[in-house]
């Protein structure tokens, strides 16, 4: 059994930051990729960003260099650093652990709200 908890969203200001963090526990023996999703009210989960255990990075389209995800292989942790965050980001962000061999596992989600 595999264990995902993401932490960090919250409320912002436009033009504002935040921090997402993501940890996974349990049996695992190695990790693929890991990655963040995101999906907004009324519309389908899309992918933010992931990270390979080689290091390679994706980015969705729609991040234009805003974010920034990292990872801790050792902790099992990957991080996405949001920033100049508008309103069109608020959605819940999930976190997605990729273990290989089409075994992954979700997190329950963060909610990040951009609004004045």
């Amino acid at each position: 059994q595999v264990r995902v908890v993401e932490s960090g969203g919250g409320l912002v200001q436009p033009g504002g930051s935040l921090r997402l963090s993501c940890v996974a526990s349990g049996s695992i023996f190695s990790i693929d990729a890991m990655g963040w999703y995101r999906q907004a009210p009324g519309k389908q989960r899309k992918l933010v960003a992931s990270i390979s255990s080689d290091g390679r990075i994706y980015y969705g389209k729609f991040v234009k260099g805003r974010f920034t995800i990292s990872r801790d292989g050792a902790k099992n942790m990957v991080y996405l650093q949001m920033n100049s965050l508008n309103p069109e980001d608020t959605a819940v962000y999930y976190c997605n652990v990729d273990l290989g061999w089409a075994d992954d596992y979700w997190g329950q989600g963060t909610q990040v709200t951009v609004s004045s």
